[in-house]
């Protein structure tokens, strides 16, 4: 398969750019590499890559490593010395100048600034060119998906639903019976049912009880993991995709009680992430059905201030939800105006999770679903947990 040239050029033209800049140094722009299609291979030096929105692209490569982008058309300029680079790019780069690259201002979008400062500034300096990010180009080339893989997400989330749903039940029906089972166990026990279904992951799933459901990004370990008991608050955060080429990632998270009666001081701060959630939802669904553009940073914002209206700002710490594709942060639009400023729009074919949380220092609670932006209407892809499971009902 090869780079989507048309596609990309069509994009530039709507975009009112004059091109996009691909620049790489030793691997450190993997969304070039895929965005291109390029194949594995030796490419130790600077290469350049310039895709006009009319017109032929442009190779500029070492003279020792002339076939560097072979896999991709256009004419070739050649370089070894840096004054014959910086001449042969300003002879590449034409009249054009408004260009996109792997930048973000004041790196707003981290995910997407790939390319160094020293390099911007070059490209700056030859010619009086403007650099703009490719945030929403990347988004559209990097994080939309096919039917086939929509379908993987549909199916991965049947099973991991369900696998969730009996690692609950493995909980309860252990500490009813006073077996030993910590937070490690339920974690091997859900990787052994990844294996019967055919799912992976490339970590996890996260398993936590009270205060360390305070840590969002907790996974325990042998010599960390606590004990399951009774009166605990259990959260299971659980990601994975098909083993299939292509597929992408399903993520949810969900919480339970061990008793027979959830306590109020956990049902209370549930209720509250649990409306912060369907906030986000609801104005991604109104948005997308109504056509009304939509940032990420507007979905957070609906989902946080309803959690620092009732208090627990403080307590919510990291972004409403991520990009998801075929690694379970995808480098598309997050729901994020904390960590980031995140003004990408939300556009169809992608999906991203909704996962707000509340993290007091003796428990934590996170309600997670994904969101899949279709061509009219957003839809919530797999089971909604509207209250606190009690496990030992």
């Amino acid at each position: 398969m090869s780079a989507d040239i048309q596609g990309i050029q069509n994009d530039l033209r709507a975009a009112k750019l004059d091109g996009w800049l691909f620049y790489d140094f030793r691997g450190r722009d993997p969304i070039a590499q895929r965005i291109l299609k390029l194949p594995a291979g030796m490419r130790t030096r600077r290469w350049f890559y310039f895709i006009p929105a009319k017109g032929t692209p442009k190779k500029l490569v070492h003279k020792i490593e002339t076939e560097a982008l072979a896999a991709v058309p256009g004419g070739t300029l050649y370089y070894s010395g840096r004054g014959e680079l910086v001449r042969n790019l300003t002879k590449m780069l034409g009249r054009a100048k408004n260009i996109a690259m792997q930048y973000s201002p004041k790196n707003a979008i981290p995910y997407v600034a790939m390319v160094d400062a020293g390099t911007i500034e070059l490209v700056r300096s030859a010619g009086g060119r403007k650099v703009v990010s490719s945030a929403d180009l990347v988004q559209k080339y990097e994080a939309c998906w096919t039917e086939e893989q929509l379908k993987s997400h549909l199916e991965a989330g049947a099973a991991i639903d369900r696998i969730v749903a009996d690692a609950f039940l493995l909980a309860g029906k252990s500490v009813r019976e006073k077996k030993t089972i910590t937070e490690y166990d339920l974690k091997v026990w859900i990787l052994k049912e990844f294996e019967k279904e055919g799912i992976t992951a490339a970590e996890g799933p996260d398993i936590a009880v009270n205060a360390h459901a305070s840590d969002p990004h907790y996974g325990p370990s042998p010599e960390s993991a606590s004990p399951i008991r009774e009166g605990d608050l259990l959260l299971l955060d659980v990601w994975g995709k098909k083993k299939t080429p292509g597929s992408v990632y399903y993520d949810i998270t969900w919480v339970g009680y061990l008793g027979a009666k959830v306590p109020e001081k956990y049902a209370k701060v549930f209720r509250v992430a649990r409306e912060a959630r369907d906030k986000a939802v609801e104005l991604i669904r109104n948005s997308i059905s109504a056509g009304k553009p939509l940032q990420g940073w507007q979905v957070d914002k609906a989902a946080r201030s309803v959690i620092e209206k009732a208090g627990y700002g403080k307590y919510f710490f990291h972004r409403t939800g991520h990009s998801i594709g075929e690694e379970v942060h995808g480098n598309g639009v997050n729901m994020d105006g904390l960590e980031t400023h995140d003004v990408r729009h939300l556009i169809p074919r992608t999906c991203n999770s909704v996962e707000p949380g509340i993290y007091l220092p003796e428990f934590g609670i996170r309600t997670e679903v994904d969101v899949y932006i279709g061509s009219a209407e957003a839809r919530v892809t797999g089971a909604v947990q509207t209250e606190i499971l009690a496990l030992l009902a």
